[in-house]
């Protein structure tokens, strides 16, 4: 008897250790000027090591591309007013290279030279009794955007150089999604499978979830003031950005102005597309693509998106319907990536 109790208890043990449950650790705090959420999955993590890496991942990123830091790298390349090649981290450079090729796939709608644009019409301490700026104004600044124009990138040097001493770069559209993938690499070399990094609403998820279920993504209606959810998204191993126009504007006699800016008219866009999501194999090119997408508006970026076999998701208001109604568009590949096609 006593080897088959033996037996018995050493079975036993083993059904316990096979069906030990992972751990799961949630992350969350403030970056970048917004908020990150992390959920990792997996065998005996250590949350506060995990956590101190998350930090340390996140504090590099920001050193690198915030222009809220005055003394990132990208702000410190922007403050100089030399037109000499100046060397750049390889993050950096890297994070430039991406930005280049959605510019000229966009035909130059996404650029980070947009800075000057922007300021100029208020996105940021605007207020309401603020003028709507005059033609020549827009020109001036429209002067000093044109990121194919302006900068000089040498990937082998790995140099920036500015063909104009006054051009400045803002990668807002960019780095939160190189952050987002910098923060899921490092869970990866960690051992972590099954993960979501969100930062400001844009993603990557890997795996499934702490149910072991496929990751499901809401995209929301683009109703200021809700959470009601337009489509849900099943993620796996990849990237996910939404941009809309519904959260960010401001309305002068009675016109609608947009903080999307189109870079060819130094104008807020007018187009009835007010909201964009893309997936991506990563999280940085789904962000600067959301951001391309919402500047074209469907009719321009659905051409775009199936000739570069992007995966899009568009909104936009119903003209037909009134402002309260709206109408919905999938590419081909965001259909394959649902597994509507």
């Amino acid at each position: 008897m006593r080897p088959l109790i033996a037996l018995a208890s050493l079975l036993f043990v083993s059904a316990c250790l096979f069906d030990k449950e992972p751990d799961v650790v949630r992350l969350s705090g403030e970056t970048m000027g917004t908020t990150f959420n992390i959920t990792a999955i997996g065998d005996d993590l250590d949350e506060a090591a995990l956590g101190q890496a998350v930090q340390e991942t996140l504090a590099q990123v920001n050193a690198k591309m915030s222009n809220w830091d005055p003394n990132s790298e990208v702000s410190t390349f922007s403050a100089s007013d030399s037109t000499e090649p100046m060397p750049v981290s390889d993050e950096f450079a890297f994070v430039i290279e991406a930005a280049n090729e959605v510019h000229e796939k966009s035909g130059g709608t996404f650029d980070v030279t947009l800075g000057p644009l922007i300021e100029l019409w208020g996105f940021g301490p605007r207020k309401p009794e603020d003028p709507v700026p005059a033609d020549a104004e827009i020109a001036t600044a429209l002067a000093q955007v044109g990121q194919a124009r302006l900068l000089i990138l040498d990937s082998a040097a790995r140099t920036l150089a500015k063909s104009d001493a006054g051009v400045g770069i803002n990668l807002s559209a960019i780095a939160k999604g190189y952050g987002i993938d910098a923060v899921a690499a490092q869970l990866r070399d960690a051992g972590i499978e099954n993960y979501m990094v969100e930062i400001g609403g844009d993603l990557v998820a890997m795996g499934e979830n702490d149910k072991g279920e496929s990751w499901r993504i809401g995209i929301e209606k683009p109703e200021a003031g809700t959470q009601a959810i337009q489509l849900i998204v099943p993620l796996d191993n990849l990237g996910m950005a939404t941009s809309g126009d519904y959260k960010n504007f401001f309305e002068q006699d009675g016109v609608r102005y947009s903080h999307i800016i189109d870079p060819v008219t130094g104008r807020p866009i007018t187009h009835r597309t007010t909201s964009v999501t893309v997936l991506a194999d990563d999280a940085m090119m789904a962000d600067a693509w959301a951001t391309a997408m919402l500047a074209l508006g469907q009719e321009k970026g659905m051409e775009i998106a199936e000739k570069n076999k992007l995966a899009v998701f568009f909104i936009s208001r119903d003209v037909t319907s009134g402002e309260e109604a709206y109408i919905t568009v999938q590419s081909s590949a965001f259909k394959d990536a649902l597994g509507t096609n």
